[in-house]
């Protein structure tokens, strides 16, 4: 078994290293009476995140753009510290009044978890349609900052804490995905910049990293799909554990109390987390093998054949 390691203490060494300052801990951000606002909360680790964030005593701001699924969710949760909006995360306005309508109600903004996303067909850069290449990082990279713009003064003046929900996708390339891979590795970068700028007025901001999740996404993607399952083989099998919804919204839900500058589950990903730099060559691993150029033609031929057929 490989150990995991303590990211803390690596990240530590490495400050001193560099001569930087190691950065005292901010107080932790206890969720009870406070309120958050989630995205893509209808279902799935959004769906799961609202539940364990109101067990806590949290007030929730649930969005998303099936308003009926956020209805029954407030129905669930009742009425009194959930609030269901309606809006499309693609919509910059609209996100702006989804913070302002959730100040509104609750009186103030403690914490912001952008979650929604999407994945795309399988396909390559090559056959992929432009419209839905152009989908993807609209809802997985721009709807992030359309989510996060309008929070961030609200979150300075509460000293909160803003999550930014990426992938294990950000760490490693794989046939057939790249405009999820993208997205999410824009994102990564969004949250730790983010932390960054929010250091000096006492907020905090954090990374969220999950391998596969038990969601409807990762079934289309993959269950459903016979080459998204050989797609999948590519990984060893301790990188294929699936996760619940509810077990992702726990890491979360613990990551907003500590403050946490990231969190990746399941855990086996750690290592991959830590050593990205020495094991990117995995690039050329599946370039390089034989049956990864045959999944890629697979891949381009069906899209191909997809366009065509419209």
């Amino acid at each position: 078994m490989i150990p995991t390691p303590d990211i803390g203490k690596l990240a530590g060494g490495l400050a001193r290293w560099a001569g930087l300052p190691i950065a005292p801990r901010q107080p932790r951000l206890e969720i009870d009476g406070k309120t958050a606002l989630i995205t893509g909360a209808g279902q799935g680790i959004g769906l799961a995140l609202a539940r364990e964030l109101h067990s806590r005593g949290a007030n929730i701001a649930l969005i998303d753009i099936d308003l009926p699924a956020l209805t029954r969710v407030c129905d669930e949760l009742g009425d009194e510290r959930a609030l269901a909006i309606a809006a499309d995360v693609r919509d910059r306005e609209a996100m702006r009044h989804a913070v302002d309508e959730t100040i509104e109600r609750f009186g103030t903004l403690d914490t912001v978890i952008a979650n929604a996303g999407v994945a795309p067909k399988l396909a390559t850069l090559r056959t992929i349609d432009p419209d839905e290449y152009d989908r993807v990082i609209a809802i997985n990279q721009t709807g992030v900052f359309n989510t996060v713009k309008p929070a961030i003064e609200p979150i300075i003046r509460s000293r909160g804490h803003i999550v930014v929900v990426a992938s294990v996708a950000a760490l490693l390339p794989g046939p057939g995905g790249a405009p999820y891979m993208i997205s999410k590795a824009a994102v990564e970068q969004l949250g730790r910049t983010l932390r960054i700028e929010l250091a000096p007025h006492h907020a905090s901001a954090g990374v969220a990293y999950f391998g596969f999740v038990d969601t409807d996404m990762t079934h289309t993607a993959i269950d459903r799909d016979p080459i998204g399952q050989r797609g999948e083989r590519y990984l060893p099998p301790p990188l294929r554990r699936r996760i619940t919804p509810g077990q992702a919204a726990l890491v979360i839900a613990d990551g907003i109390a500590r403050r946490a500058a990231r969190t990746i589950a399941p855990a086996t990903w750690q290592p991959v987390a830590t050593l990205r730099g020495v094991i990117n060559q995995i690039d050329d691993m599946i370039a390089a093998d034989p049956r990864g150029q045959a999944l890629i033609t697979e891949i381009e031929a069906r899209a191909r054949q997809e366009l065509l057929s419209r």
